[in-house]
Formats: structure tokens, C-alpha cells, sequence
């Protein structure tokens, strides 16, 4: 194979992600000719309503997925986190990059970092997985419906007069804003998205041959630890957007997995860990489910379920 086609987002970091993905293929196989096609997706082209309200399975890779299906492109990028936790049929994923820092940061106009928030001070996400433990933690906090990609949200902070607001730390490094970080915000008051900080790279099932370039650029212990956060975030989830976090690291021979299911306002959290053998990554995900489920997880889901259908 001299020639590979890549779909993508167009916006600024899935354009990053595209050529850093595109630059590892090229470096692992010298001469290979990588091109890159932008595809709106329906999350793209919906600016002005919150992903809670119109659901995020497959927002943002559902066309890109269509056009690999339809053959149009080789591979598709995504964010890890973006990727619904079961693929359309005839799909995988082929590799998983190096995952970059998972945590989320918090972007201030104040000194100091979330502690240091003056009381009602407005925050700005659309994230129900950040709203839950923001609140669980700072009740007192306003939260300001904030989308849009990565500039724009923080165009959006200055423009607004929002007092912070929050985000991905890989997409906040990758685009070079790190200088305007006030705080990293650690995994036990903001537990990250299944994914997040994580590239993934669709593929057809059954192309083998793509398949096989792939590898040479695959992480083992990130694609173990993102699994397991899939297996966890399979487990669980329904059919709308729900407060959900996890994050499982690799140290050692083990692999260490964390799990959160938060009610909308945060004030009833379901938390654990669970740790087990990288190769057992699957299973840990869905045991940690599991064990959440039993201690009543299942009454908050449903409960955010029933309100996401009234929607």
C-alpha cells in the first residue's frame, strides 16, 4: 500500500490530531502517501444547542464513519472520547496514539485555581459529567452552558465576562494555549471522559492490510487502558448524555481503574476502583460497572434517563 486516506473533523485540533496521526504513519513507513479529507459532522454544523439536549452518540463521528463504510476514506481519526462505546457495524479500531495528559484544566480571569473561585462565581461547560462533580464539589458555583471548540470557548470566557471555565487539557496543550492555565485539577474532584487525552483511528473490519500499518503505531498501554474505560462506559450507559468519568493507568504489571456515576446536580456519587492485569482490560471495566450498579448507580441513570426523554 503507497497511498492512505484520512478523515477527520475540520476544526483546529482535529486537524492537529489528523496530521500528528498522518506524521507517525509517514515516519513508520517511509514513502507512504497520507492524505487528509475533512468531513462535517452533525456536532460541526450544531453550534447552539447543548450536547445534553440532543445527545452526543456519534455527534461528532457519525459522517466520518459513513464515509469509511462507503469507502470514500481508509481510516478516521477521532478523539477517543467522541467515539460512541459501541462502533457502527463493520468497524474498529485500529490504533490508539500515545495518550497525552487526561485530566481537565480549569481557565481563570482570577488568581488562583478552583479553590480560590469567588462564591457564585460563573463557570462555563456543557460537559453533565463536569457539572455533577463541579457541584458535588462547589455548590455554589453557576454553570453557563459554554460549546464550541477550544478558541472559541475561550473567546467566549473574555467575551461573556465568565469568571473560568473548563477543558481538556491535550486539547488546550495541543493547540498552545497551556500559558493560559491556572490550574490542572486533579482526577479526585474532576474525574476525565472514557478517553479522554486519547487518538483513535477507525478502520474498516477485515482490512488487514491497513490493519497491519496500524500497528506500528499503536500503544499498547493506552489502547489497555482506554478499553477498559469503554468497557466500563458500555456497561453503563443509555441512551443520553450522563455524568460519567473514568481513568485507568498502567504502573507496573497492573492496571489501575477509577469509575464515577454522578447525579445532575452531584449531590449522589457512585465512585470506585478496581485494579487487575493489563490484559484483563475489558473485564475490569465491566466488573467496576458492575460493582457501581449493585451499590445503586442504576437508580441515577435511570433517573437522567427518564429526564433526557422528556427532553
Amino acid at each position: 500500500m503507497s497511498k492512505l486516506r484520512l478523515g477527520t473533523r475540520g476544526s483546529k485540533l482535529a486537524l492537529w490530531q489528523a496530521n500528528h496521526a498522518a506524521d507517525l504513519l509517514r515516519r513508520a513507513v517511509p514513502g507512504l502517501e497520507v492524505t487528509i479529507e475533512v468531513i462535517k459532522t452533525q456536532g460541526d454544523k450544531i453550534l447552539d444547542v447543548s450536547l445534553s439536549k440532543i445527545g452526543d452518540k456519534g455527534l461528532f463521528t457519525k459522517e466520518i464513519e459513513l464515509a469509511l463504510l462507503n469507502n470514500k476514506v481508509d481510516l478516521a481519526v477521532h478523539s477517543m472520547k467522541d467515539l460512541p462505546s459501541v462502533l457502527e457495524p463493520g468497524l474498529c479500531i485500529g490504533a490508539v496514539l500515545s495518550r497525552e495528559n487526561p485530566q481537565d484544566v480549569l481557565l481563570s480571569r482570577h488568581a488562583g485555581g478552583f479553590a480560590e473561585l469567588p462564591r457564585g462565581a460563573r463557570v462555563g461547560t456543557s460537559s453533565l459529567r463536569r457539572i455533577a462533580q463541579i457541584k458535588a464539589s462547589r455548590p455554589d458555583l453557576i454553570i453557563v452552558d459554554l460549546r464550541g471548540n477550544v478558541d472559541t470557548r475561550i473567546r467566549k470566557m473574555q467575551k461573556e465576562g465568565l469568571d473560568a471555565i473548563v477543558l481538556a487539557y491535550a486539547g488546550v496543550k495541543r493547540l498552545g494555549y497551556e500559558d493560559l492555565i491556572t490550574e490542572i485539577l486533579p482526577c479526585d474532584l474532576l474525574l476525565p471522559a472514557v478517553g479522554q487525552g486519547a487518538i483513535g483511528v477507525e478502520i474498516r473490519a477485515g482490512d488487514n492490510e491497513t490493519a497491519g500499518i496500524l500497528a506500528l503505531i499503536d500503544h499498547e498501554p493506552t489502547r489497555l487502558g482506554v478499553l477498559a474505560e469503554r468497557s466500563f462506559l458500555r456497561t453503563l450507559e443509555g441512551g443520553c448524555q450522563i455524568p460519567i468519568g473514568a481513568l485507568a493507568e498502567i504502573t507496573g504489571e497492573g492496571l489501575n481503574l477509577s469509575g464515577i456515576v454522578a447525579s445532575l446536580d452531584g449531590t449522589v456519587k457512585y465512585q470506585g476502583a478496581l485494579q487487575g492485569k493489563p490484559e484483563e482490560a475489558e473485564e475490569i471495566g465491566l466488573s467496576l460497572a458492575n460493582q457501581l450498579l449493585s451499590r445503586g448507580a442504576g437508580q441515577v441513570l435511570t433517573e437522567i434517563r427518564r429526564l433526557g426523554d422528556k427532553k
